[in-house]
């Protein structure tokens, strides 16, 4: 870290609460300063202070302090410029929502679930977007109340969310989270949901990006869904013994807007992907379980390998003939490998999407051989790699975004990531997601665009992007797609494609693309 000629400030705002959402608006905020190197707005929790300790704020910058205060800090190159983005987080930190009563005054918004249904008497579903430490008091307030649950807090424990999905099923509750990202409710989007129709598919993830994904390519084919129900990336394993994901199936197998099921997890455990699957009592579905393509299961579930293939096969039971995936991949491979240096032989990848990063390992791994990440498929393929390995990395992670605002929010963590290593003289291909949707950043293509044109110049690495977007995104799915390929990426219909064309260019072998159709 290269602190030459930067100035550290923190401020500290004792006994304030803030939830996670208001942290990264307020640390976008500071980021987005002229001369600022780095910004930050933590809760003093224990992991809090961790992360700020590691950006060189350590107890003699930020005294003492707990978990119910504010932290500020930032680094800028000049003690004004610092002052001035305090200012503006602080700012952000503290502008609250709004409403207009009817006699004109202005009413703070309310500060607990149970003023929140005072003023929403007919809510049904509770949002909780608090840090780890406070998130399952608060989830249990909400399902106290008779509220559905989506629990976008990441650091809450395995106990607590066993505890909190056992009594949501007494309850005939859904607790979704934690850590849900994405859930669509008879056609209202939460989270990082995408503008999507609504039509016959209903989902159930275990898997944010996932669920973006299957549900966003369903809408551009034409499809549409009933709901998608996040369920946490944990619900299927063993300890957690899917009890959301089987209350999610039996609601959506009664629903009568929902011809079929698309369930989207990583590697379930075994037992508990057979009891939720063994809900799907009269209702079609598919099941893909990445990384795990065949296990036994009800005669009415077919499997998918991966999520492309998962959406195409749920288009068909619902009477809908998708498109073809690899349509023009394989000339516009042979294209661009006559621009590629025979040196260059690895794939390098920046995902903000944790489930594509995943599905990207699978397949590369298949074509390619051994893979290495932060999130690796195989044990003992973590980072960092051996020299000449493939490297697939989501920035997503939690070591990527402690202290700082999630890619999908801000890229410039990513960008930054890209400029220092993408370059590297092994590299064929750099592989990477643009995830649009409610949530993300108003122009992501746009905001990677430089450092992509610096990428492949002079004879440098390819570039293979996926856009994850409706048409009505409000980002602009067409116009997205288009910032990419008028620079000369060559950008996929679907994750899973991206991942099939960078093995392919990586290997001079455009047949590649056409795997698996």
């Amino acid at each position: 870290m290269n602190t030459k000629n930067q100035v550290a400030q923190v401020r500290v705002v004792r006994d304030t609460y803030c939830d996670s959402l208001r942290l990264l608006v307020a640390t976008s905020v500071m980021a987005e300063h002229d001369d600022v190197a780095w910004a930050g707005a933590v809760m003093a929790t224990p992991s809090g202070r961790e992360s700020l300790a590691a950006e060189g704020f350590g107890a003699e910058s930020i005294g003492t302090v707990g978990a119910n205060d504010l932290v500020l800090a930032v680094r800028a190159h000049g003690k004004a410029a610092a002052e001035t983005a305090l200012d503006a987080g602080a700012k952000a930190a503290f502008e609250e929502a709004r409403a207009e009563p009817g006699d004109g005054a202005v009413a703070a918004a309310p500060r607990t679930v149970s003023a929140a249904l005072q003023r929403m008497p007919d809510a049904s579903v509770a949002i909780v977007s608090v840090p780890g430490d406070y998130a399952a008091l608060e989830a249990h307030h909400a399902l106290s109340e008779g509220l559905h649950v989506l629990l976008f807090s990441d650091n809450v424990s395995l106990e607590e969310e066993a505890e909190l999905k056992e009594r949501a099923a007494g309850l005939g509750l859904l607790v979704m989270g934690p850590g849900a990202g994405t859930a669509v409710l008879s056609g209202t989007g939460l989270g990082f949901a995408n503008a999507v129709r609504q039509g016959p598919v209903g989902v159930v993830a275990a898997a944010g990006t996932g669920a973006q994904e299957v549900s966003a390519l369903l809408d551009r084919w034409g499809v549409g869904v009933s709901h998608v129900i996040g369920v946490g990336g944990r619900d299927l394993s063993e300890d957690i013994g899917g009890r959301m994901a089987m209350a999610a199936v039996r609601a959506l197998d009664e629903d009568p807007d929902t011809k079929v099921i698309l369930l989207v997890s990583k590697p379930p455990n075994e037992a508990v992907a057979r009891r939720v699957l063994d809900q799907c009592a009269s209702t079609p579905a598919v099941a893909t379980f990445l990384g795990l393509s065949e296990m036994d299961r009800p005669s009415g579930v077919r499997m998918a390998r991966t999520l492309e293939d998962g959406a195409l096969t749920a288009a068909r039971l619902a009477g809908t003939t998708p498109p073809a995936t690899s349509e023009g991949l394989r000339a516009q491979v042979v294209e661009q490998l006559g621009a590629l240096g025979a040196e260059r032989h690895t794939v390098r990848g920046y995902y903000s999407g944790g489930t594509l990063c995943y599905e990207a390992q699978l397949i590369i791994n298949e074509l390619l051989g051994d893979v290495y990440s932060n999130e690796p498929l195989l044990p003992g393929h973590t980072v960092p790699a051996p020299p000449g390995a493939n490297v697939l990395l989501d920035l997503g992670a939690e070591e990527y975004t402690v202290g700082r605002p999630h890619p999908m929010i801000d890229p410039s963590a990513r960008i930054q990531i890209m400029r220092q290593e993408a370059r590297d003289p092994e590299v064929a291909v750099v592989l990477l997601d643009v995830v649009l949707g409610y949530g993300s950043h108003e122009d992501p293509a746009g905001q990677l665009v430089p450092v992509l044109r610096e990428i492949m110049a002079d004879g440098g690495p390819r570039v293979v992007a996926y856009v994850l977007g409706s048409d009505t995104d409000p980002q602009g799915y067409a116009r997205q797609r288009a910032t990419l390929e008028q620079i000369g990426c060559l950008v996929t219909e679907t994750a899973a494609r991206a991942a099939y064309t960078a093995a392919a260019i990586a290997s001079r072998r455009p047949e590649l693309t056409e795997l698996h159709q």
